[in-house]
């Protein structure tokens, strides 16, 4: 199985040229940071804390702690990388919290607000039959991957569906590269079996509705 998307964009050069800015006091140099990243840190939030308010909160918390710590910032890895360390952590200890309270499998599926259809799927497909066939599809992928596993989820999800590299990958979870190859190659098998038992249901029940 192959990427499923790559969403981030920018250029490593601007970023640091932003960030450089943000430390010299440039507010409107970090909303660009802002506007950037902010839908795909609220994608691997959502992904992880399969809860859309939480995820806001994530977001605005990750932002917030990257300014305080834009100082901290060395440069060795890509800005968004960085981010995303910072993100994961808070969605993490934000997940631990909710877990204190109430317990919740992070293997049962979730049903969440935001998936895998771009706003603007309209622009591209036209046919409403298409259309329709798109977002169910992508609502099907949506919730087999929320029934992942937590851990093989997010390695998942930052490597297949955010686009980053292994080394990228390993770097926002502070795993070593073979822990993130032997966990991205278990959540694409289970993937690959949990959708794969889903069409066969789904199959099975219109050959019976016939």
């Amino acid at each position: 199985m192959g990427t499923i998307q790559t969403n981030v964009t920018g250029d490593t050069g601007e970023d640091l040229a932003l960030v450089q800015a943000a430390r010299e006091g440039d507010i409107g140099a970090f909303e660009q940071l802002l506007k950037r990243y902010d839908r795909n840190v609220f994608r691997i939030a959502n992904h992880i804390t399969q809860n859309r308010e939480d995820a806001e909160d994530v977001v605005q918390d990750a932002f917030l702690k990257a300014y305080q710590k834009l100082d901290q910032f060395q440069g060795n890895s890509k800005f968004y990388t960085w981010l995303v360390r910072i993100a994961v952590n808070e969605a993490l200890m934000k997940l631990r919290k909710r877990k204190a309270s109430k317990t919740v499998s992070i293997d049962e599926d979730v049903e969440t607000d935001d998936g895998f259809v771009p706003r603007e799927v309209t622009d591209w497909s036209p046919n409403p039959e298409q259309l329709y066939k798109q977002a169910e599809l992508s609502d099907i992928l949506e919730k087999t991957i929320q029934g992942l596993p937590s851990g093989f989820r997010t390695v998942f999800v930052l490597r297949d569906v955010e686009g980053l590299s292994t080394e990228e990958t390993a770097d926002a979870l502070g795993l070593s590269i073979p822990a993130v190859k032997s966990r991205l190659l278990r959540a694409r098998l289970q993937l690959r079996e949990r959708l794969s038992r889903h069409f066969k249901k789904k199959k099975s029940n219109g050959d019976n509705a016939q």
